[in-house]
């Protein structure tokens, strides 16, 4: 595999051709009208315009993909994370043009692409299922009976898709036939599939997944867990390897459920097997994500591994070059997701030009980014600037340099979840590591960053003052220090 087309944009993009030249592999960009200067179209050998700024008519464009790739004599394509990533049609378009996809199969994409269809294949896999219908809801009586049977709340959950969307927590079973009804509704609107399931809602459930790997030789490793229980919206914004609330076993357990879960589909290369980890740490099969997951550098890190040169390994036909006992944890990682959103105004997009952008340096921390100074965050994509990633030796030591990361981290121009994500990692809730999916709603407020600005501009006020006084002689570090003391923030130079 001499030259690979990477059918993504930003921050992914980039990170997967870094991997490629390192491994002596050409890359192609593909590209929209809206990208034309994005630091991954100026980093790839080649690069090729495919439509204007809409996903639909440039990344979502399979046919100018394959079609380019095609032209340019390519051997294999990267789908990254999203966009076409999980689309079985694509993955097959791709084999049948004679260019090797580099991820799973069409089939295990389409067994795993749908929860009733995944649940179904693991079953006889001994892997752990959540308790409640194994089917699609057909008739509401049968539904209302499971549910009183498993107990309320329960989940409504739809079939397709993913992001929260046709999920609803049903508490009393007068409700059931209402619920199931929108769920069925915003699952159709949403996926374009109806189907819907019942299943036991989880008290206090954290969401814990596991990164395996396999080859086309049978081989099939786990690479130990990430926590992802810090969401918005459903959707994840902070996550970290190991997890602070597995014990050894448990580890051992979740990770052979996943590998059983691959077995079950022949996957192939990277792959993502999501559980829910309950109060009385119950651990159940959710899904399976059949890419590389936005999260994929904290596995790394605590590994050593490359994920995308083992994707390309594999892709290659070559067989893994370790085993489950050659892989151990080493040390702890915390990633953030950079988002341009207003954390203030229920996490909302706030796209717009960064007429500030200088991502913190120094030891332990990884920024994976697409971004510099004087762009815009184009208004037709996921509004994700950059992850943050940081290791150390502990979990303490990780999560000190995040801190001082985010507090090095200069972004103006645009809203961003900096400060959430600061004040999430500081909250005693996630210090101790007795946190959950709830986190937002038990523990946040809007407010709380509205008092961390003010304090950063109080401290700024009093700096400039102490400065005008000495004469613009005095040491401006000595004024932080006395000033540090009253307030609980220190001096933060983004937003």
């Amino acid at each position: 595999m001499k030259k690979v087309l990477v059918a993504n944009r930003g921050e992914i993009a980039l990170r997967i051709m870094r991997s490629c030249r390192e491994m002596g592999v050409k890359t192609v960009a593909v590209y929209s009208e809206a990208d034309r200067g994005a630091l991954f179209v100026r980093y790839a050998d080649e690069a090729v315009c495919i439509g204007p700024p809409a996903s639909k008519e440039s990344y979502l464009r399979g046919d100018k993909i394959i079609d380019v790739a095609k032209k340019l004599d390519v051997d294999g394509i990267h789908p990254g994370y999203g966009f076409l990533s999980e689309n079985a049609d694509f993955a097959r378009s791709v084999e049948n043009a004679g260019i090797t996809f580099i991820g799973p199969s069409a089939e295990a994409m389409e067994l795993m692409g749908d929860k009733l269809s995944a649940k179904n294949a693991v079953k006889s896999y001994n892997v752990p299922l959540v308790p409640g219908l194994d089917h699609a809801v057909e008739d509401i009586a049968e539904a209302k009976r499971v549910a009183i049977e498993i107990g309320f709340p329960v989940l409504v959950k739809a079939s397709a898709g993913g992001g929260g969307k046709g999920m609803r927590i049903v508490e009393r079973a007068e409700d059931v036939e209402e619920q199931l009804n929108r769920a069925v509704s915003e699952a159709i609107s949403a996926f374009g599939n109806g189907a819907v399931f019942v299943e036991k809602y989880a008290d206090k459930p954290r969401h814990i997944e596991i990164q395996i790997l396999a080859d086309k030789h049978g081989n099939v490793v786990y690479l130990f867990e990430r926590e992802c229980s810090i969401q918005r919206r459903h959707q994840k914004v902070i996550e970290e390897a190991p997890s602070s609330v597995l014990t050894p076993e448990l580890r051992k357990q979740m990770g052979e459920a996943a590998v059983n879960v691959a077995k079950a589909c022949d996957y192939v290369g990277a792959g993502t097997v999501e559980f829910l980890f309950d109060a009385d740490h119950n651990f159940y099969f959710l899904e399976m994500n059949t890419r590389l997951q936005v999260e994929h550098p904290v596995s790394e890190l605590i590994t050593g591994l490359d994920l995308v040169k083992e994707q390309i390994k594999v892709a290659r036909g070559e067989k893994l070059s370790f085993t489950q006992d050659d892989l151990k944890i080493h040390g702890h990682a915390l990633e953030i997701r950079v988002y341009a959103e207003d954390p203030t105004n229920n996490f909302l997009p706030d796209t717009g030009r960064l007429e500030t952008y200088h991502p913190p340096k120094g030891p332990g921390v990884r920024v994976d980014d697409g971004f510099e100074q004087g762009m815009d965050i184009p208004i037709y994509y996921d509004p994700m600037i950059a992850k943050m990633i940081t290791y150390g030796k502990d979990r303490d030591e990780a999560i000190d340099r995040m801190v001082r990361a985010i507090d090095e981290y200069q972004i103006t121009g645009v809203s961003t979840t900096l400060g959430f994500c600061k004040f999430a990692i500081q909250h005693e809730a996630f210090r101790s590591g007795h946190f959950d999916t709830h986190f937002v709603q038990n523990y946040f407020k809007p407010e709380y960053l509205d008092n961390q600005d003010d304090n950063s501009e109080e401290i700024g006020a009093i700096i400039a003052t102490s400065l005008f006084d000495k004469g613009n002689s005095g040491n401006a570090s000595a004024a932080i220090k006395a000033t540090e003391q009253k307030s609980s923030w220190k001096l933060r130079r983004s937003n």
